[in-house]
């Protein structure tokens, strides 16, 4: 159950980003570097779906050109804590800002 929940929230992030791709537009950066955002945004999402510490609703994710932004809330240090981590651990990120706020 667990598994088939986080499949289907990377497919459908996955199918967002693809529809999305018509957002590259001058000045920004290239489809290429455009869908490897994309692709390494969904895989954080999926890996924060699948962690019991990180709840995958409260902390948004973006990504430019490999770097990943965290931003939302988190309920612990530790929980804040094991989402950089987890972003730093998906193949093809560059680096992690995090601007994710603890709140009891």
């Amino acid at each position: 159950m667990k598994y088939a929940r986080a499949l289907a929230f990377a497919a459908l992030t996955g199918i967002t980003a693809v529809t999305m791709g018509c957002a590259v537009s001058r000045g920004q950066e290239t489809v290429g570097s455009y869908v490897d955002d994309a692709t390494i945004t969904t895989q954080v999402k999926a890996k924060f779906v699948g962690d019991k510490t990180v709840d995958a609703t409260a902390i948004s994710v973006e990504t430019l050109n490999g770097t990943v932004q965290l931003s939302g809330f988190a309920k612990s240090s530790a929980e804040k804590d094991r989402a950089v981590s987890i972003a730093r651990g998906v193949n093809g990120v560059k680096g992690v800002h995090d601007s994710i706020v603890v709140r009891p």
